[in-house]
Protein backbone atom coordinates (compact mmCIF):
# COMPACT_ATOMS: atom_id res chain seq x y z
CA UNK A 1 0.00 0.00 0.00
CA UNK A 2 2.76 2.02 0.67
CA UNK A 3 4.20 1.65 -2.44
CA UNK A 4 1.03 2.35 -4.11
CA UNK A 5 0.76 5.72 -1.90
CA UNK A 6 3.75 6.69 -3.16
CA UNK A 7 3.62 6.43 -6.92
CA UNK A 8 0.14 8.09 -6.89
CA UNK A 9 1.62 10.74 -4.82
CA UNK A 10 4.28 11.17 -7.32
CA UNK A 11 2.57 9.83 -10.55
CA UNK A 12 3.46 13.72 -12.26
CA UNK A 13 7.00 13.91 -11.20
CA UNK A 14 7.23 9.85 -13.19
CA UNK A 15 5.12 11.52 -16.13
CA UNK A 16 7.45 14.46 -16.78
CA UNK A 17 10.76 12.10 -16.60
CA UNK A 18 9.32 9.24 -18.87
CA UNK A 19 8.35 11.98 -21.56
CA UNK A 20 11.87 13.54 -20.92
CA UNK A 21 13.38 9.68 -22.04
CA UNK A 22 10.80 9.77 -24.97
CA UNK A 23 11.96 13.25 -26.08
CA UNK A 24 15.35 12.21 -25.91
CA UNK A 25 15.22 9.11 -27.77
CA UNK A 26 13.51 10.34 -30.25
CA UNK A 27 16.03 13.29 -30.81
CA UNK A 28 18.61 10.40 -31.13
CA UNK A 29 16.93 8.65 -33.18
CA UNK A 30 16.36 11.62 -35.46
CA UNK A 31 20.12 12.53 -35.28
CA UNK A 32 21.06 9.06 -36.47
CA UNK A 33 18.35 8.72 -39.25
CA UNK A 34 19.85 11.73 -40.64
CA UNK A 35 23.23 10.47 -40.45
CA UNK A 36 22.10 7.63 -42.21
CA UNK A 37 20.89 9.52 -44.92
CA UNK A 38 23.59 11.35 -45.36
CA UNK A 39 25.82 8.12 -45.57
CA UNK A 40 23.52 6.42 -48.10
CA UNK A 41 23.67 9.36 -50.01
CA UNK A 42 27.63 10.07 -49.89
CA UNK A 43 27.49 5.82 -51.13
CA UNK A 44 25.48 6.75 -53.69
CA UNK A 45 27.42 9.59 -54.99
CA UNK A 46 30.27 7.58 -54.95
CA UNK A 47 28.84 5.05 -56.93
CA UNK A 48 28.39 7.50 -59.99
CA UNK A 49 31.17 9.89 -58.89
CA UNK A 50 34.20 10.18 -61.09
CA UNK A 51 37.92 11.25 -60.43
CA UNK A 52 40.76 11.87 -62.67
CA UNK A 53 44.41 11.33 -61.77
CA UNK A 54 47.31 12.26 -63.93
CA UNK A 55 50.51 11.21 -62.94
CA UNK A 56 54.07 10.38 -64.94
CA UNK A 57 54.69 6.78 -66.45
CA UNK A 58 57.86 5.27 -67.64
CA UNK A 59 57.65 2.39 -70.17
CA UNK A 60 58.01 -0.85 -68.53
CA UNK A 61 60.67 -2.20 -71.65
CA UNK A 62 62.57 1.18 -71.53
CA UNK A 63 62.42 3.76 -68.10
CA UNK A 64 64.15 6.49 -70.02
CA UNK A 65 61.05 7.00 -71.81
CA UNK A 66 58.04 8.70 -70.04
CA UNK A 67 54.89 9.99 -70.56
CA UNK A 68 51.67 10.67 -69.12
CA UNK A 69 48.74 8.73 -68.27
CA UNK A 70 45.43 10.37 -67.84
CA UNK A 71 43.07 7.38 -65.61
CA UNK A 72 39.72 7.50 -64.03
CA UNK A 73 40.45 5.76 -60.85
CA UNK A 74 36.49 6.73 -59.43
CA UNK A 75 33.11 4.67 -60.42
CA UNK A 76 31.33 6.71 -62.64
CA UNK A 77 32.50 7.78 -65.99
CA UNK A 78 33.62 11.73 -66.58
CA UNK A 79 31.76 13.73 -69.25
CA UNK A 80 33.11 17.24 -70.67
CA UNK A 81 36.62 16.80 -69.71
CA UNK A 82 38.82 20.02 -70.23
CA UNK A 83 42.94 19.84 -69.29
CA UNK A 84 44.76 23.68 -68.68
CA UNK A 85 48.33 23.29 -68.40
CA UNK A 86 50.84 25.62 -66.55
CA UNK A 87 54.73 25.36 -66.69
CA UNK A 88 55.47 26.02 -63.05
CA UNK A 89 59.42 26.18 -63.40
CA UNK A 90 62.37 24.88 -65.15
CA UNK A 91 61.75 27.93 -67.93
CA UNK A 92 62.54 27.05 -72.13
CA UNK A 93 63.14 23.22 -71.58
CA UNK A 94 60.22 22.86 -69.42
CA UNK A 95 57.85 24.59 -72.25
CA UNK A 96 59.76 22.19 -74.93
CA UNK A 97 58.74 19.35 -72.40
CA UNK A 98 55.31 20.35 -71.73
CA UNK A 99 55.08 20.86 -75.80
CA UNK A 100 55.81 17.04 -76.29
CA UNK A 101 53.64 15.98 -74.18
CA UNK A 102 50.24 18.08 -75.10
CA UNK A 103 51.04 17.53 -78.70
CA UNK A 104 48.33 14.81 -78.48
CA UNK A 105 44.34 15.97 -79.82
CA UNK A 106 42.58 15.23 -76.92
CA UNK A 107 45.16 16.96 -74.45
CA UNK A 108 44.16 20.02 -76.28
CA UNK A 109 40.49 19.91 -77.42
CA UNK A 110 39.25 18.00 -74.15
CA UNK A 111 37.41 14.44 -73.89
CA UNK A 112 33.83 14.16 -74.32
CA UNK A 113 33.74 10.50 -72.08
CA UNK A 114 35.78 9.35 -70.06
CA UNK A 115 34.55 5.93 -68.50
CA UNK A 116 35.80 3.85 -65.21
CA UNK A 117 39.57 2.78 -65.56
CA UNK A 118 39.71 3.71 -68.90
CA UNK A 119 43.27 5.22 -69.15
CA UNK A 120 44.82 7.53 -72.11
CA UNK A 121 48.16 8.69 -72.50
CA UNK A 122 50.18 11.80 -73.59
CA UNK A 123 53.27 11.34 -76.19
CA UNK A 124 56.25 10.71 -74.80
CA UNK A 125 59.71 11.98 -74.43
CA UNK A 126 63.26 10.13 -74.31
CA UNK A 127 64.85 11.60 -71.23
CA UNK A 128 68.41 10.84 -72.28
CA UNK A 129 68.06 14.02 -74.67
CA UNK A 130 68.25 16.92 -72.92
CA UNK A 131 68.05 15.35 -69.75
CA UNK A 132 69.56 18.25 -67.43
CA UNK A 133 66.52 20.20 -69.06
CA UNK A 134 64.11 18.09 -68.70
CA UNK A 135 64.36 17.02 -65.28
CA UNK A 136 64.18 20.38 -63.51
CA UNK A 137 60.60 20.74 -64.86
CA UNK A 138 57.72 21.18 -62.89
CA UNK A 139 54.13 21.54 -64.44
CA UNK A 140 50.54 22.22 -63.13
CA UNK A 141 47.55 20.92 -64.82
CA UNK A 142 44.17 21.75 -64.05
CA UNK A 143 41.39 18.75 -65.04
CA UNK A 144 37.74 19.82 -65.30
CA UNK A 145 35.28 17.65 -65.90
CA UNK A 146 31.48 16.38 -65.15
CA UNK A 147 29.60 13.53 -63.55
CA UNK A 148 26.63 12.41 -65.54
CA UNK A 149 24.37 13.38 -62.58
CA UNK A 150 25.66 17.30 -63.16
CA UNK A 151 28.31 17.74 -60.38
CA UNK A 152 31.19 19.78 -61.49
CA UNK A 153 34.93 18.94 -60.26
CA UNK A 154 38.60 20.41 -60.63
CA UNK A 155 41.14 18.28 -60.29
CA UNK A 156 45.01 19.62 -59.77
CA UNK A 157 47.78 17.77 -60.66
CA UNK A 158 51.24 18.61 -59.92
CA UNK A 159 54.02 16.97 -62.18
CA UNK A 160 57.36 16.88 -61.42
CA UNK A 161 60.03 15.43 -63.34
CA UNK A 162 62.83 15.68 -60.80
CA UNK A 163 60.94 12.50 -59.31
CA UNK A 164 62.37 10.52 -62.20
CA UNK A 165 66.28 11.16 -60.43
CA UNK A 166 68.10 8.47 -59.97
CA UNK A 167 65.67 5.83 -60.91
CA UNK A 168 67.48 2.68 -62.71
CA UNK A 169 65.97 -0.78 -64.41
CA UNK A 170 67.62 -3.82 -63.88
CA UNK A 171 66.76 -6.54 -66.35
CA UNK A 172 63.98 -6.25 -68.82
CA UNK A 173 59.88 -7.06 -67.47
CA UNK A 174 58.43 -10.34 -67.47
CA UNK A 175 55.86 -9.97 -70.06
CA UNK A 176 58.35 -8.00 -72.33
CA UNK A 177 60.56 -10.86 -72.11
CA UNK A 178 57.80 -13.49 -72.92
CA UNK A 179 56.60 -11.36 -75.82
CA UNK A 180 59.95 -11.32 -77.79
CA UNK A 181 60.76 -14.78 -77.38
CA UNK A 182 57.65 -15.71 -78.82
CA UNK A 183 57.89 -13.13 -81.60
CA UNK A 184 61.41 -14.53 -82.41
CA UNK A 185 60.27 -18.17 -82.52
CA UNK A 186 57.11 -17.01 -84.89
CA UNK A 187 59.71 -15.33 -86.60
CA UNK A 188 61.52 -18.56 -86.92
CA UNK A 189 58.78 -20.62 -87.98
CA UNK A 190 57.64 -18.29 -90.71
CA UNK A 191 61.01 -18.82 -91.84
CA UNK A 192 60.60 -22.63 -92.22
CA UNK A 193 57.10 -22.90 -93.94
CA UNK A 194 58.14 -19.96 -96.72
CA UNK A 195 61.24 -22.17 -97.17
CA UNK A 196 63.60 -18.88 -96.47
CA UNK A 197 65.49 -21.40 -93.77
CA UNK A 198 65.26 -25.25 -93.82
CA UNK A 199 65.80 -27.43 -91.03
CA UNK A 200 69.02 -29.72 -90.54
CA UNK A 201 68.05 -33.37 -89.95
CA UNK A 202 70.33 -36.86 -90.14
CA UNK A 203 67.48 -39.39 -91.53
CA UNK A 204 68.01 -42.66 -90.48
CA UNK A 205 66.05 -45.28 -93.09
CA UNK A 206 65.34 -48.73 -93.16
CA UNK A 207 67.87 -49.57 -95.38
CA UNK A 208 70.54 -47.75 -93.42
CA UNK A 209 69.27 -49.93 -90.86
CA UNK A 210 70.29 -53.23 -92.48
CA UNK A 211 73.32 -52.08 -93.59
CA UNK A 212 74.37 -51.56 -90.26
CA UNK A 213 73.36 -55.03 -88.99
CA UNK A 214 75.46 -56.23 -92.05
CA UNK A 215 78.28 -54.36 -90.48
CA UNK A 216 77.41 -55.49 -86.73
CA UNK A 217 77.23 -58.92 -88.09
CA UNK A 218 80.53 -58.63 -90.15
CA UNK A 219 82.47 -56.94 -87.55
CA UNK A 220 80.85 -60.18 -85.24
CA UNK A 221 81.77 -62.30 -87.37
CA UNK A 222 85.41 -61.41 -87.19
CA UNK A 223 85.69 -61.32 -83.79
CA UNK A 224 84.60 -65.23 -83.46
CA UNK A 225 87.27 -65.87 -86.08
CA UNK A 226 90.20 -64.49 -84.00
CA UNK A 227 89.03 -66.08 -81.27
CA UNK A 228 89.13 -69.30 -83.20
CA UNK A 229 92.77 -68.95 -84.13
CA UNK A 230 93.73 -67.10 -81.18
CA UNK A 231 94.60 -64.15 -82.18
CA UNK A 232 92.13 -62.54 -79.10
Amino acid sequence: MKILDYLNQNSGAFIVVFTFFVTLSTIVYAILTAYLVKETKKMREVQTEPRIEMAIEPLEEAINIIRLRIKNIGLGPAINVKFKADVLSGGEGAQKLLSEFTDVNFLKTGLQYLGPNQKLYSKYTQMTENFEQKIKSLFQFEIIYESVTGGKYVEKAIIDISEMKGMSQIGRPNLYSIAKSLEKIQTDFGYILSGFKKIHTDIYTSSDREEYNKLLKKRYGEIEENEKDGNV
